[in-house]
């Protein structure tokens, strides 16, 4: 576990990008919580498209554009 400050890593951020890539590194900064930086698999996460959906969809539920479905009779719930 590497802990640096936000100078240290301003200066060398490639050197502290790829050392992230195999251990875990704590950017300190002055009053504030310390940002940890952490490899990602970027397919755990929704694409763009995905969340544009996702918060396009949370407006319509939001507006009352919705179908409730009644799970004794799912096919006469949604005609």
């Amino acid at each position: 576990m590497n802990i640096i400050t936000a100078t240290e890593f301003r200066s060398n951020q490639r050197k502290y990008f790829d050392l992230a890539e195999r251990e875990p590194v704590f950017v300190t900064r002055a009053g504030k919580k310390p940002i940890a930086l952490t490899p990602v698999d970027l397919d755990s996460y929704p694409t763009q498209e995905e969340t544009k959906a996702i918060e396009e969809g949370l407006e319509a539920y939001k507006r009352g554009e919705y179908t409730t479905i009644d799970p004794d009779n799912v096919w006469e719930s949604i005609k």
